[in-house]
């Protein structure tokens, strides 16, 4: 499993052997059936996880039960609440498997120690960091500025390994509408 983290990692920059047994020795890895947390709202984030197979996804629960995403996580990308990592604060998010799922677990301790061990990580993590911020930003303003039906053709372009992978209500809870608008939308699209 680790290897698939080595090689993200070679996408951006480049480790040696010795720093790859580094990485190999910080990481934990863990299955997290469909349906089961990595984390709970109302607990401190420890780790951030790398998904080697399947998808994550962060979200709230508004006070009436409604489900809000932030962040679908598929094969090859992180997720956490860095909010309740980095400042050790009780999350208000949940993370779970939306599909059976195989992660890399790195504990805030260890990415700590991992930037010290190894700084080219520190630009690794960087760029994703600024890569998540950019693509958050264009979330919020294609949820401002665009119909329903563009934010649907939107996610399809972002993730279409997803479109039919994962639960409908999902995809809709994230675009912002409902699952039997996002019905309606699939119609019209076939």
């Amino acid at each position: 499993m680790v290897e698939k983290l080595i090689q993200h990692i070679h996408s951006i920059v480049s480790l040696t052997d010795e720093e790859m047994v580094i990485v190999r020795e910080l990481v934990k890895e863990k299955e997290i059936p469909r349906k089961k947390f990595l984390h709970q709202a109302g607990e401190l984030a420890s780790y951030a996880a790398f998904v080697v197979e399947g998808c994550l996804r962060s979200y709230t629960v508004d006070r009436d039960g409604f489900e809000h995403i932030l962040q679908f996580a598929p094969e090859n990308w992180w997720i956490s609440d860095m909010y309740s990592m980095v400042k050790n604060k009780p999350s208000e998010l949940n993370i779970d498997a939306l599909l059976d799922s195989k992660v890399l677990l790195l504990s805030r301790s260890c990415q700590l120690s991992i930037f010290d061990r190894i700084p080219k990580l520190e630009r690794y993590f960087r760029i994703l960091s600024e890569n998540a911020l950019a693509a958050s930003n264009q979330r919020t303003i294609n949820y401002l500025s665009l119909t329903a039906k563009m934010r649907y053709e939107k996610f399809c372009e972002l993730y279409p390994s997803l479109i039919h992978t994962i639960p409908q209500k999902s995809i809709a809870s994230y675009i912002g509408i409902t699952p039997e608008f996002l019905s309606k939308l699939r119609a019209e699209r076939s």
